[in-house]
């Protein structure tokens, strides 16, 4: 934010030019886009928030002029803040082979008017992206996002402060302990813990129409008056009850054991701030980016293996396991299988597919 708002200090030499881009990550439901309109509004930029919809026309050639209009008008209002939310539907991979020219035509406009030949050093136009996905972003648009920041889950500390400012205008029983409820909460994201409180707090409101139901019934058995209806002034305070009872309904929509959370931690040591850059253990990310889908049909025609790997790896494997043929009806087609199966686990080893 600081070259956004004192350009002055950030003039001397090229080594102090503001920065481009800045990549938000993480899983979803962390407030990636809350922080990019406190990014704006702190600092004092203008925000402009494009999407596939407003930048894609069905008109060939219309896409670039669109991209060329955004940047355009970013320059002319700077400082300015160019918001790309789940950038990787956008600016994905372009070796994709099912994707339209027109696609791959924007992204280049994209990238040139982002940073390219016609691009000025000191001109105060930030891109901000967030994506859940980072993995499967374009290299070149990896490169133009040189600030990286994963925002994780929040751990017990940082949840018992987002329940503070969520429940900050509620009523609340003076016995309710949010740490508690945030050291009960382990895994949950901020969008989870909005789920939690506003679940927690629809039992009071649950807890009234019950009782007004009750005494209808009991009005009309006994042919009397129907009561009043209660108002907002007569529902209770929040108790640590509702948030228990929230808790049993409201789970966390993200694991941290999942395999997209083991990816996305993967990336961050790879690329993101203050990662450990370990190559040898992100087995993940150690193949070429263009994949092939390769199947094998193993012992029946009805048994096939779909095996992601690179050209190279693609080339080896059909040539040593897929000439065999098993012969599914003969008495020794079981222990062919078992031979011919262990042989392509260690191809698989070796090519780390």
């Amino acid at each position: 934010m600081l070259p956004l708002q004192r350009p002055e200090l950030f003039c001397k030499g090229q080594l102090t030019k503001p920065c481009k881009g800045i990549l938000l990550f993480g899983p979803p439901g962390t407030g990636k886009t809350m922080l990019a309109k406190a990014v704006a509004t702190e600092a004092g930029a203008n925000f402009i928030n494009i999407s596939m919809s407003s930048i894609t026309s069905k008109w060939f050639g219309e896409g670039e002029k669109y991209v060329k209009a955004v940047f355009s008008l970013a320059s002319k209002i700077a400082p300015s803040v160019v918001f790309v939310d789940e950038v990787d539907s956008m600016l994905g991979r372009r070796e994709n082979p099912g994707e339209h020219e027109a696609m791959r035509k924007m992204k280049n406009e994209f990238m040139v008017n982002w940073d390219g030949l016609r691009t000025k050093d000191k001109e105060r136009v930030l891109v901000l992206a967030a994506t859940n996905r980072p993995f499967d972003l374009d290299e070149a648009v990896i490169r133009r996002l040189p600030r990286r920041l994963m925002v994780n889950l929040p751990d017990a500390p940082n949840r018992e402060k987002i329940l503070r400012v969520i429940l900050a205008k509620e009523d609340l029983v003076p016995d309710v302990d949010l740490e508690a409820v945030a050291n009960m909460t382990d895994g949950y994201s901020g969008s989870d813990l909005k789920n939690l409180c506003v679940t927690a707090a629809h039992c009071p409101i649950r807890e009234i129409l019950e009782k007004e139901k009750k005494e209808r019934t009991l009005a009309l058995a006994e042919n009397s008056p129907l009561p009043t209806l209660y108002s907002s002034a007569d529902i209770r305070p929040l108790k640590m009850e509702d948030f228990r009872y929230a808790h049993e309904q409201v789970c966390a929509s993200v694991s941290s054991e999942s395999t997209n959370m083991n990816e996305l931690l993967q990336w961050n040591d790879l690329y993101g701030e203050g990662g450990s850059r370990k190559k040898k253990s992100l087995s993940y990310f150690m193949v070429p980016p263009l994949y092939h889908r390769v199947g094998f049909n193993l012992f029946t025609a009805l048994r096939t293996y779909h095996i992601y790997c690179s050209p190279q790896a693609a080339q080896k494997l059909q040539a040593e396991v897929v000439p065999e043929t098993p012969i599914a009806t003969s008495p020794s087609g079981r222990v062919f299988y078992q031979r011919r199966r262990s042989k392509l686990e260690n191809l698989l080893k070796e090519e780390r597919c």
